[in-house]
């Protein structure tokens, strides 16, 4: 007898409706009952965190708190990735001080559904309110919580924090402030003294100071109150930096020194620098202060006002084209404003120098010779960037250009040079350098070769064009300094460097002293590295009797390069 018919036969029809209604009751109880007494033990249903997968793999962040009164999250997140990631933190600071610590790990145990992670989405569930809040987040390390919360957010792949750690944006800024300043100067440098000193600048030159007036350089982490400086980039050279005027640089505080006021006010940066030690000699012109001079003043564009000290009108009028192609303005005499007080938005006081007649490209401001030579070009209007190219049977003929000396190292025959180069195949001009720079940059830049013996006048080798040869005559004793001076700069300026060394017949010390003297026999050991009388015999005592048959093939393998520029 089926069930439906017994329970009819024993219970009316309203005593069965009764009993279906006290079973359903007692059913409600009891479920009460039971989720009332394990309640405590009862985690989240896994169904509430369940995603449709769809080849997603499922990570989810399970809090842990740091104080029994903290709020619990919970961030659900899903990233894209190609591996299985390794175990993140990320720790979250509240505005109440809390450190709440996220620790991740994988939902799917499928190693299928790991090997993809998409975009991750993060909810956000406070236990205390049951309310789930969701937001979508972008590839990246920031996590958003609630707009009742300034946290910030910082993922580490390290272990747990400390609750007593405190990570936010204040600790960024703590480190920036208590990072120590760099100084105002730099001194270490073997060649050159500069101090870039930023904020407000006074220069004042009737004290020769400049004072650094920014309230932030009223105190030095180092100690260091003031600098004595010759701006001038050849500083261990006694005998330059002797004529060189010492201005002092003292960053001020106010309360603690007088500050003088500005008289005139500058809006653009001011470099200071000395026109004085060994200019006039073409070589340190260049070396000592037109190319450190480019290369602190380039990257301004212009824009920079040149306060010169040690000002000599002469010098500033034999390199005005250049001054005037680095700087929008009139340099300024600046030991002459004695009753003025300059202001500028900053000041770089000394240049900046890399070596002896050379630019290091790996250091600022990261430019290189060809790029002066370029600047140049530029400053001279000069025409020709690239030095003839011969082809076989090429009729045309290179110019080669002779420096002539008048006093010493100069050659006593130049005559029976120009015919010989002449025979080989050059068109010779013969020229000594001037105070015309202009004029004599153009005549350089016309020719294909140069040739002469080692001197200030091959500095102008600068505005030769590229691929031209340098032909140097190495006079007796002269090797490392023509090497040093002339040889190795050349390779960088894209010039090809031919040097010819003279016998002890082609000096004209074999005249003055007998064949076995020291002089001629082993010059090092007459001068014992004694500058003073390396100098007065070798440099200043010494002429070149030129033999053109040893010569002669030198100048053919100048034609011989000139024949080679396209291969």
């Amino acid at each position: 007898m089926s069930y439906e018919a017994i329970l009819a036969r024993s219970f009316s029809r309203y005593e069965q409706k009764k009993l279906g209604y006290g079973a359903l009751v007692g059913c409600l109880l009891i479920f009460l009952s039971f989720f009332t007494v394990f309640k405590p033990y009862l985690g989240p249903l896994p169904i509430l965190n369940v995603r449709l997968s769809m080849g997603i793999a499922h990570r989810m962040f399970a809090t842990k708190e740091t104080q029994s009164s903290q709020k619990q999250e919970m961030i659900t997140v899903e990233q894209k990735a190609t591996a299985k990631p390794e175990p993140l933190l990320i720790s979250t600071s509240h505005q109440e001080n809390v450190t709440t610590k996220l620790e991740l790990r994988l939902n799917s145990t499928d190693p299928k559904e790991n090997a993809t992670i998409t975009k991750p989405e993060i909810m956000v569930n406070s236990t205390d309110h049951h309310v789930a809040k969701n937001a979508s987040m972008e590839p990246g390390p920031e996590v958003l919580l609630n707009k009742t919360e300034n946290p910030a957010v910082k993922i580490e792949e390290s272990a747990p924090l400390n609750s007593t750690d405190h990570q936010d944006t204040s600790l960024s800024i703590a480190e920036n402030a208590t990072k120590k300043r760099e100084p105002l100067c730099n001194i270490l440098n073997r060649r050159t003294d500069v101090c870039d000193i930023p904020g407000e600048v006074r220069v004042h030159a009737k004290s020769s100071t400049v004072y650094a007036s920014s309230p932030e350089m009223a105190t030095l982490d180092d100690g260091q109150t003031s600098w004595k400086i010759r701006p001038y980039a050849r500083k261990t050279d006694r005998t330059a930096m002797s004529s060189v005027k010492e201005w002092s640089v003292v960053p001020a505080s106010v309360g603690r020194r007088e500050i003088p006021k500005c008289t005139q006010n500058h809006a653009v940066p001011a470099i200071l620098f000395s026109a004085g030690g060994f200019s006039g000699n073409h070589f340190h012109d260049f070396s000592d202060i037109i190319l450190p001079l480019y290369l602190t003043a380039r990257p301004f564009n212009g824009d920079v006002q040149f306060l010169v000290t040690n000002y000599r009108s002469w010098w500033v009028s034999k390199f005005r084209g250049i001054l005037q192609n680095l700087s929008k303005y009139p340099a300024i005499d600046i030991d002459q404003e004695t009753e003025e007080v300059h202001c500028f938005p900053s000041v770089i006081v000394g240049l900046n120098r890399h070596d002896d007649f050379k630019i290091n490209p790996s250091m600022p401001p990261h430019t290189t010779m060809s790029d002066f030579r370029d600047f140049l070009r530029t400053s001279y209007s000069l025409k020709r960037s690239k030095a003839i190219e011969l082809q076989v049977g090429d009729a045309r003929k290179p110019r080669l250009l002779i420096i002539s000396r008048k006093r010493t190292r100069s050659f006593t025959d130049p005559t029976r040079i120009m015919k010989m180069a002449k025979a080989v195949g050059f068109e010779v001009v013969v020229a000594e350098a001037d105070m015309n720079v202009a004029r004599f940059a153009e005549l350089m830049n016309s020719c294909d070769a140069v040739m002469g013996v080692h001197g200030a006048g091959l500095t102008n080798m600068v505005f030769l064009p590229d691929n031209a040869v340098l032909i140097q005559i190495v006079p007796l004793a002269g090797d490392w300094l023509s090497r040093t001076y002339f040889g190795d700069p050349s390779r960088d300026m894209n010039l090809k460097y031919l040097e010819y060394k003279i016998g002890v017949r082609e000096s004209t010390l074999s005249d003055q002293y007998p064949r076995d003297h020291v002089v001629l026999k082993d010059p090092r050991a007459f001068h014992k590295g004694k500058w003073d009388d390396f100098k007065k015999t070798y440099l200043d005592g010494q002429n070149v009797k030129l033999d053109v048959r040893r010569f002669r093939p030198t100048l053919l393998k100048a034609l011989q390069l000139l024949h080679e520029q396209r291969r």
